[in-house]
């Protein structure tokens, strides 16, 4: 299975932090969010990358490489000065993600899911992984029944910014700007998109603060020989 990481938007509320860096070059715990990702994808049997860049890119590359370093082939999507949103980032790469269903992370995200669980159910187009809403996301993204279908019932999760797609999501698209939303919501009403819950860690690195509390708890975990994810060989 290919993989894509959503690595090309700016970051405002982030500032000033990312006036310098972008997103997924934040460090938590000393390793940049890119790094975890990277580790964690090639432990779940993934070989071959796909990294969009919009904001500072040229640091991601430079960081990245070839990515050989997590035994990985990288590609880099550019998307120019402005990013495309993440459908249209997605669309801007479909040359490298070929016809199999393809597995896509948030770059500003820190998470336990293993990647190896995501599976592409029959006839679905997508399996999104939900979270418990935190505090900063109260009203949630998505319902998820009992046979596992996404929907839009009062009662909502959180999306985590992982899922696995069907290429044929997005196919005959035009490129340019387009949010993800605007693409899974006829194939929601449909019954199409399906999706898992996943109750491990899980953190949108959204603001200074969350990030700080973030390196905290990380730094604790690794002090009390807390399991860690996947580290990189170096």
């Amino acid at each position: 299975m290919k993989a894509m990481i959503l690595a090309a938007g700016r970051g405002e509320r982030m500032r000033p932090l990312t006036d310098r860096l972008p997103k997924p070059l934040l460090e938590v715990a000393g390793r940049p969010l890119i790094d975890y990702h990277l580790g964690n994808l090639h432990a779940a049997g993934v070989r071959e990358v796909v990294i969009n860049l919009a904001w500072l890119g040229q640091r991601i590359r430079e960081f990245v490489k070839d990515g050989s370093r997590w035994g990985l082939r990288v590609h880099f999507s550019d998307e120019g000065r402005e990013a495309l949103e993440t459908a249209g980032g997605i669309v801007a790469a479909q040359r490298w993600l070929s016809s199999e269903p393809f597995l896509v992370v948030n770059g500003d995200i820190y998470c336990d899911f293993e990647f190896s669980r995501l599976r592409l159910h029959p006839g679905a187009l997508a399996t999104l992984v939900l979270v418990a809403n935190p505090t900063h996301h109260p009203r949630g993204d998505f319902s998820l029944d009992a046979a596992g279908i996404v929907g839009s019932a009062p009662t909502r999760l959180t999306f985590s910014g992982i899922a696995i797609y069907d290429p044929t999501l997005f196919a005959g698209l035009a490129s340019g700007k387009r949010k993800l939303l605007d693409v899974l919501a006829p194939e929601i009403s449909a019954g199409r998109i399906m999706g898992v819950r996943h109750d491990g860690l899980w953190h949108d690195v959204g603001t200074p603060e969350r990030l700080r509390d973030l390196d905290r708890q990380v730094r604790l975990a690794t002090a009390s020989e807390h399991e860690m994810p996947y580290r990189c060989p170096t």
